[in-house]
């Protein structure tokens, strides 16, 4: 396989992020054999569907997904449509024979995401979920350094994943607040990463207990929704119902034996987005902040008593993840220290995608690691309108 033809269903902030990696890839992965063409986007406004495609070099547009799965010039369906389309879009695109990358969390309920697990694996197709913050290098490195032992036996795990862009109380009903469309709301839309990263580098969660909160519980009816997380609502717009949460804090214990802390909200003044965090083992620890993606903090408590201290890991050379290409011919993107972005997480999540395909294997995170992450957000839900501790059964 020379090349990899591509649909891409949905064309707002995700689907520009993935427009663009599967520009950059050849650029920056040469070594991948099969590159991404992009053939088709498709979405159901016309004019909006049109100008994304214009803009980052979509070859075709269709404006109905069924014209989309039907075509044979297309290998790779990929979905980042809000969250309740994922399921019904990824098992049409499975029963086509098609393989399947999409966006986070996999559906809004446990039993959409084991439907399309079974759609994928009866298929027999390739399938991925985009979870990209595994494939910052620093991320990657922090998973290199807990399998080789260097943190010793794990403890605790902490995180918070903090935005603010929902505190206007005259920020309108879009999708992301209402459960129908969402599933949830900051647990799913972001501490959904936490948790993916939390069981990438820990493993199994045994248990949860978990409060939410919705601090704005009626918004103005939406007018008009721009390409950003936002839109507008118009003067003297009827009042909807918030019925997802604008907060949540949640605990858990580890199969392993620690314990974990993780919070999320979209009510944390001053914070953009902030991902962060912490994992404390016997022999040292290690910290990550998505604002400064390209360093990794690291604790060894062995070290001499005078020379203990947080120290700073630049993720940047060659060696690490992602950083070098292959042979160690040079660097990949940019030399030592000169920086990388938010969009590289993608860049690199697709290489491997692609790289995959071509070879016929399965890449991680896969539906079955969605699948363990919607569990885990189903547990948390459960655990809200409990008040206790539950199992989630992974």
């Amino acid at each position: 396989m020379e090349q990899i033809n591509v649909g891409l269903v949905g064309y707002n902030f995700m689907g520009r992020a993935h427009s663009n990696a599967y520009r950059q890839v050849p650029f920056y992965f040469p070594e991948v054999e099969a590159k991404p063409v992009m053939k088709v986007l498709c979405g159901r406004t016309r004019e909006r569907v049109e100008a994304c495609a214009e803009q980052f070099g979509w070859e075709e547009t269709v404006y109905d997904v069924e014209d989309l799965v039907a075509r044979d010039d297309i290998d790779l369906v990929d979905i980042t449509a809000p969250n309740n389309q994922h399921a019904e879009l990824a098992i049409k695109a499975a029963e086509a024979g098609k393989h399947v990358f999409c966006e986070k969390p996999l559906a809004t309920s446990v039993e959409d995401a084991e439907r399309m697990v079974q759609a994928v694996e009866d298929a027999g197709v390739i399938h991925m979920i985009c979870h990209n913050y595994r494939r910052a290098p620093a991320i990657s490195l922090a998973k290199q350094m807990i399998d080789n032992g260097d943190l010793g036996e794990i403890y605790h795990w902490r995180s918070l994943y903090l935005q603010d862009w929902l505190m206007s109380p005259d920020v309108p009903m879009m999708w992301r607040v209402q459960k129908e469309i969402a599933g949830s709301g900051s647990l799913g839309d972001l501490m959904a990463h936490s948790i993916d990263l939390a069981l990438w580098l820990l493993g199994d969660i045994d248990s949860v207990a978990c409060t939410m909160e919705t601090f704005i519980e009626q918004r103005p009816e939406l007018e008009s929704f721009d390409t950003g997380l936002g839109g507008r609502a118009a003067e003297g717009a009827e009042m909807g119902t918030v019925d997802v949460d604008d907060g949540v804090v949640a605990l858990c214990r580890f199969a392993n034996g620690a314990l974990g802390t993780m919070e999320a909200t979209r009510f944390a003044a001053g914070h953009k987005n902030y991902n962060w965090f912490e994992v404390n083992g016997s022999r040292g620890s290690l910290r990550f902040n998505l604002e400064r993606m390209n360093e990794l903090e690291y604790y060894n408590a062995e070290d001499p008593g005078d020379r203990q201290g947080f120290r700073v890991i630049p993720a940047t050379e060659d060696c690490h993840p992602f950083m070098g290409l292959p042979d160690g011919a040079g660097p990949r993107y940019w030399p030592v220290a000169h920086i990388i972005g938010y969009e590289h997480t993608f860049i690199n999540t697709v290489s491997d995608l692609c790289a995959a395909i071509a070879a016929g294997e399965q890449p991680w995170p896969s539906f079955v690691d969605g699948l363990r992450t919607q569990k885990v957000l189903a547990a948390c839900e459960k655990a809200s309108d409990s008040g206790c501790w539950e199992h989630v059964g992974l």
